[in-house]
This record gives C-alpha cells, sequence and structure tokens, in this order.
C-alpha cells in the first residue's frame, strides 16, 4: 500500500525527538512516517528505559529531547518505570513525554497520566493506520507541543 506524501511542516530547526521503542519495524515505520510527513527532526532511539535514561544522563551523548517518545512493554525497565524516573529528576521532568504503545488497557492510561505523561496514543496495528497516526503525532508535535525554553 503506497502512503500518499504529505507537504513539509514549516519549520528551520529539527526537533529532537527520543524514541524509546525495542520493536524494529515500529522504529522503522516512526522514521519513515516523520520523513514522509516533513517533520525535520533528529530521531535518536533508545531500545529500552535503561538506555533510555543512559542516553539522557550521559553529557553529550544525545541533545537534549524536545519531546520523548514512549513505549510501555519493554525488556530491562519498561515505560512506566522509566516515566516515573525522569519525572522524578529536576534536569529532565519539564521533557514532555508522549505514550505511544499498543496497549488499550486503562491501567496502563491510568498510571500513564498519573506518572504525569503528557499523551497517551495507541498504536494502531495495522500498517496503514499507523503509519498515518506517527504523521498525525509529527505534526502535533511540531504544531501544537511547546517545550521549555529553559531546561534547568
Amino acid at each position: 500500500m503506497h502512503i500518499a506524501h504529505t507537504p513539509a511542516l514549516s519549520t528551520s530547526v529539527p526537533i529532537e525527538i527520543l524514541l524509546v521503542e525495542d520493536s524494529e519495524p515500529d522504529i522503522v515505520l516512526t522514521r519513515e512516517a516523520f520523513a514522509d510527513a516533513g517533520v525535520l527532526n533528529n530521531l535518536h532511539v533508545a531500545r529500552d528505559g535503561v538506555e533510555g535514561l543512559e542516553m539522557l544522563r550521559a553529557a553529550g551523548r544525545v541533545p537534549r529531547p524536545d519531546v520523548i517518545l514512549l513505549d510501555i512493554n519493554m525488556p530491562r525497565m519498561n515505560g512506566l518505570e522509566f516515566l516515573r524516573e525522569i519525572k522524578r529528576d529536576p534536569d529532565l521532568m519539564t521533557i514532555p513525554v508522549i505514550m505511544l504503545t499498543t496497549s488499550q488497557a486503562e491501567e496502563d492510561i491510568l498510571r500513564s497520566y498519573q506518572a504525569f505523561a503528557a499523551s497517551y496514543v495507541v498504536k494502531p496495528v495495522e500498517f496503514s493506520r499507523f503509519y498515518e497516526a506517527i504523521q498525525a503525532l509529527g505534526h502535533y508535535v511540531l504544531t501544537i507541543v511547546r517545550p521549555p525554553m529553559n531546561h534547568n
């Protein structure tokens, strides 16, 4: 199935995105959907919460993300544990976190918002709907989300 290319969004500075996701196909699709939507970005990938924290806390390893896209079900440290950890860290707590997961469980949704997730997005299982959802998410991040300018 061919997905139509959408016009590029107007931004001159790429947004810094940390994707914490263990599914290689979802990583590839996310990267492609952002590119096709014209979302100018630097996408950094961590395969689980432990790697995500290491990336955030290691000076200079990755630029401070404007937004974190976070899966729930991952090895070593799941998304909810990662979310709670960064929201307890004064240096990281202001980074908006969007849960991006296949879980539709009310318990996961509630726990995510209780841990201060900015949004909760359920990944559609069907390829074309997943692709469209990622493109919409890219537009959302570029046009609606406003990260704090002062990072400290």
